[in-house]
């Protein structure tokens, strides 16, 4: 076949083409919210095998003329791999049907590993639409993004002023610490011989049931603002604590810091990060800062993991004035709040496990 344009208009037209996907790409997330709120991926769950579309109409009980708005959805969703088109085994019947895969199992609501509230909270319409303006961000003296759409107003205090964004963000981070669980299988030594640990910014308390249930005999406090732990009721080895990080934290064998220093500027960390070494100077070469977090590692990380640590980075940034660091970032900070050395183990994803000592 012959070529109806040199060169420079095919790569024209290439560069035309990445530009249109990546604007057009806003709506991946709103498409996977699309199916979300349909219910389809417990729909396929429920039935139990690939289900035809025909059969996922009927069970979404929309109008008929809406099928192929449904088939539409479905292609670019399997495009993406969120579901799986599969050929029917019937001979008869010419209809494809659409199966579950790793992806789209991770939003089946009743499962440990849910993750569909995370899906709410990061399509939420307020804060999506507060980066409309960037640009005006950028010019501007504000903090972030969400101070110049919201008027001052940062985005601690419109989770804190907004009791349905607040549930959803508490969901959302407990669904995220089921991940947790699988981790644990492999790096039960991080916690093996501690007698007590804090996990700061613990929340709800998610992750410390989970580690708590691993290690019975571990005396686990959770620390977080007054507002969150209020009316939340321990165990026999869980107990939570109101208080501030920046402030201090209880003495304990370790300190657990989950998702949590990517909030924050370096200056803050260095902060968090003092305060946990004041915490653990008794318990002498026990003692260790267990961080749950992201390093960024563009070298060796395949190119969609370090996509996702880079668009994180963009949110740290434009949200809450945070960061996610590379192995350099992470060393200056660790040293200057006075610790001596770690060690890094990419465990959970994009993120990675660290232990930090004094």
């Amino acid at each position: 076949m012959g070529s109806l344009c040199g060169d420079s208009a095919s790569e024209l037209f290439q560069a035309q083409a990445q530009l249109y996907r990546v604007m057009y790409s806003f709506l991946n997330p709103m498409s996977i919210k699309w199916a979300v709120e349909l219910g389809i991926p417990n729909i396929i769950h429920n039935h139990g095998q690939p289900i035809t579309l025909s059969h996922l109409v009927s069970s979404l009980e929309i109008p008929q003329t809406k099928a192929t708005c449904v088939q539409r959805l479905m292609r670019l969703l399997a495009h993406n791999g969120f579901f799986a088109i599969i050929k029917s085994d019937d001979s008869n019947s010419k209809e494809e049907a659409y199966a579950l895969t790793p992806t789209s199992q991770l939003l089946v609501s009743g499962t440990e590993q849910c993750l569909s509230s995370m899906v709410e909270l990061l399509n939420d319409p307020t804060l999506v639409g507060s980066y409309h303006q960037l640009g005006k961000w950028t010019c501007g003296e504000d903090h972030t993004v969400v101070e110049t759409a919201l008027g001052s107003k940062g985005y601690w205090d419109f989770v804190h002023q907004n009791p349905t964004h607040m549930k959803t963000f508490n969901e959302a981070m407990e669904s995220d610490s089921h991940v947790v669980r699988l981790a644990l299988r492999n790096c039960k030594s991080v916690f093996e011989g501690l007698d007590s640990i804090v996990d700061v910014g613990g929340g709800t308390g998610n992750t410390a049931k989970i580690i708590c249930e691993a290690f019975p005999n571990l005396k686990y406090l959770v620390l977080d603002l007054p507002q969150v732990v209020n009316g939340l009721t321990g165990t026999k080895n869980l107990t939570f604590v109101g208080g501030n990080m920046f402030k201090s934290i209880p003495q304990a064998d370790a300190i657990l810091l989950k998702w949590v220093l990517h909030n924050w500027g370096d200056d803050d960390c260095i902060k968090i990060l003092k305060n946990c070494k004041d915490a653990i100077s008794g318990r002498g070469k026990r003692g260790k800062v267990i961080i749950i977090d992201i390093v960024i590692n563009e070298k060796q990380d395949e190119h969609e993991m370090t996509e996702v640590k880079l668009l994180c980075d963009v949110i740290m940034m434009t949200s809450l004035n945070g960061k996610e660091r590379d192995e350099k970032d992470w060393k200056r900070l660790f040293m200057d709040a006075g610790f001596k050395y770690y060690k890094i183990f990419p465990t959970f994803g994009f993120r990675s496990l660290v232990e930090l000592y004094p």
